[in-house]
């Protein structure tokens, strides 16, 4: 492909003659003769600082948001969202024609874009799946890195969906996604709202950056799905221009209500009231949140033309979404739980769910991750002492951080709440405790890794799948 093509859509105000470019490339290091370098600003690092490198490796073209004094630069605004546009150009706009749907907010992205990915297959569309979990395309499972690709990635997959006959393409959308400019150069037919706690200031720093690098997601979409039990998603629906619908759990003020609310230990039954519509939905997902979730799928998807009764048939079909509140272990001792709840609002969600079925103690198992936001800890764990008859506190993914350091930060919000607590460093011999010393009717909860199979340590990252360790451990009981 030429420079000139790739280049298409941008504005650049100095462009060097047209040439045949090989690869594109923003890694220094591996640029080759003939490719395109584009300089990626970074937290930890500049690739502008590896410019001269890149063009004495043979780079025909170099694209720059400051001027570097070489001949064949591109001098762009933001070489970011030039990214974003060069890698969609590669791939022939595949995003084009796609009907993107996009889910962004704090929580409950993955069980939504897992939902409507659900519902559109039921119904007889074909669908990708773009998400923390993994992408899916037709029968391809591929794990995922990031729960919003980097463009290179993303447009690559659109390309394949294309490819496999997709007509849509659903995906989670991530703050981090939006700020980086990922996304930039797609359209969007919708876009779902959820809700808006604490989580990524170590990235963001403030929540008004971080609510404004979601907002992001609805410039470039056709229509809102908006939840208006969250406050953010309010402010959100005063704020952004394009035509929005709205879902609720309890306001018949909603587009979109569930009313006749019945919580059941695995899941719920409700009706979705819209105006002039009913239908009903049984859910095997438990909790109020869950609810939620699948109000905002059922509004998105009646909102891309599907009716609502088929929409309602497609939920009451589905059997849960992986690693989200999601029933790993049943037998006479009580239930075992894995979920990915990793904040103080996720985990008062999912323990406020257990608490009206649970016959015994709720048990739960947590930790803090690390090299993340640490004013969060002793925020989560005072919801997990709030929503708990025992906690046993251990590791999430301590990465680079001294997993009794983690501990030691969370300590304070279990503090006074005279809830027992055991702390085990260790995961995997937490489990093991917790599974030796159940006690009758327990429910214990193991919250933070959901679907995750591995942990990140130190020096190493491990196979931890804790569903497979539940079950072999358990066999050798």
């Amino acid at each position: 492909m030429n420079l000139y093509q790739l280049l298409e859509g941008l504005q650049c105000s100095r462009l060097p003659a047209d040439c045949a470019i090989g690869s594109v490339i923003i890694d220094s290091r591996q640029v080759k003769p003939g490719d395109l370098f584009v300089c990626m600003v970074g937290e930890k690092a500049d690739g502008h600082n590896y410019a001269a490198k890149a063009v004495e490796q043979g780079a025909a073209a170099v694209v720059c948001q400051r001027d570097l004094g070489l001949e064949n630069q591109v001098l762009v605004e933001n070489t970011r969202a030039a990214y974003g546009i060069i890698c969609g150009n590669l791939f022939g706009n595949p995003a084009a024609k796609l009907k993107l749907v996009g889910v962004t907010g704090t929580n409950g992205k993955t069980t939504i874009t897992t939902l409507i990915h659900h519902i559109l297959t039921d119904c007889g569309r074909k669908a990708g799946l773009i998400g923390t979990v993994h992408t899916e395309i037709g029968d391809m499972i591929i794990p995922a890195k990031y729960t919003t690709p980097d463009p290179m990635v993303l447009q690559s997959t659109f390309a394949r969906m294309v490819q496999a006959g997709c007509e849509y393409a659903v995906m989670e959308v991530s703050s981090h996604g939006l700020d980086q400019r990922r996304l930039e150069g797609c359209r969007f037919a919708s876009a779902v709202f959820t809700n808006l706690t604490q989580d990524h200031l170590d990235y963001h720093h403030t929540m008004e950056n971080y609510y404004q690098a979601k907002k992001r997601l609805f410039d470039m979409c056709d229509k809102a799905v908006i939840n208006l039990d969250d406050p953010t998603g309010r402010r959100l629906l005063e704020e952004i221009e394009c035509p929005s619908v709205t879902f609720s759990t309890s306001s018949h003020q909603a587009d979109y209500t569930a009313s006749d609310v019945q919580p059941t230990q695995l899941g719920s039954s409700f009706a979705v009231v819209g105006t002039g519509v009913i239908s009903r939905v049984k859910l095997s997902m438990p909790g109020d949140f869950s609810v939620s979730n699948a109000m905002a799928a059922a509004a998105c998807c009646v909102g891309l033309g599907l009716g609502l009764e088929e929409v309602c048939q497609s939920l009451t079909n589905c059997l849960g979404v992986e690693g989200r509140a999601e029933v790993i272990h049943s037998d006479d001792k009580g239930l075992i739980i894995r979920d990915y709840a990793h904040t103080p609002d996720g985990l008062e969600k999912i323990l406020a769910a257990l608490r009206p079925f649970a016959k015994g103690r709720i048990v739960t198992l947590f930790g803090c991750p690390g090299n993340r936001d640490a004013t969060k800890r002793p925020k989560m764990a005072k919801a997990v002492a709030e929503g708990s008859d025992y906690i046993i506190l251990s590791s999430d993914n301590p990465r680079d951080e001294d997993p009794q350091a983690i501990i030691d930060d969370a300590l304070p919000g279990i503090e006074g709440s005279g809830v027992p607590c055991k702390v085990l460093p260790n995961r995997y011999e937490a489990i093991l405790w917790a599974l030796q010393n159940r006690q009758q009717d327990d429910i214990l909860l193991l919250a933070g890794k959901g679907h995750e199979d591995y942990q990140v340590l130190k020096d190493e990252t491990i196979y931890f799948d804790e569903k497979v360790i539940v079950q072999s451990l358990l066999s050798k009981e």
